[in-house]
């Protein structure tokens, strides 16, 4: 069943032990095809995995892929856009909650196109002590190649026409609230 455009969903995100790192609350969904779904996002309470809790600052986009290793989140901040991307398994929807396993490795993308692998020690420790087999290890390198390689060639989330598309879509929502 795919979601209407306007709904509010939650986000959660686990680690590959099955733990909840982070939820959050409210997301609204901008469109859902048969390969992602895209949210947005503003004051939204983040709650962590030790009970704190803060509200997300900025307008942000959120792209999951149904088939892709990763996931995006365009940041629309006063000094400039700046993406945060997961390493994190295909999204599952689960009766209006998108769930995802994040595995630890991040691309921050700058205003200025360069971006930083973020992460790489963290990686490293979950994938031993939470024993990543090979095959998820390639898997989640490879994606990070396909991320890249996305970033570099404009595409998805960082077209900017698509972005623009997009973000005027949920401003127009948070203007009619």
């Amino acid at each position: 069943m795919k979601h209407e455009i306007g709904e509010i969903i939650q986000i959660h995100c686990y680690k590959h032990n099955g733990k909840i790192h982070r939820i959050w609350d409210t997301s609204t969904v901008l469109e859902e095809t048969d390969d992602y779904l895209i949210c947005g996002n503003y004051k939204t309470k983040v709650i962590e995995n030790d009970g704190r809790s803060h509200n997300t600052k900025e307008v942000a986009l959120v792209f999951f892929y149904k088939h892709n290793w990763f996931n995006v989140i365009a940041q629309f901040k006063d000094f400039g856009l700046f993406y945060y991307c997961n390493i994190a398994s295909p999204y599952i929807d689960d009766e209006n909650t998108i769930k995802y396993i994040d595995y630890d490795l991040d691309l921050r993308v700058f205003p200025d196109g360069g971006y930083r692998i973020l992460d790489k020690n963290e990686y490293k420790y979950h994938k031993k002590i939470m024993n990543y087999s090979d095959d998820l290890d390639l898997i989640i390198n490879k994606e990070l190649e396909n991320l890249i390689k996305m970033k570099n060639e404009n595409e998805g989330p960082f077209d900017i026409n698509t972005l623009n598309k997009y973000l005027e879509t949920y401003q127009n929502m948070l203007n009619n609230e």
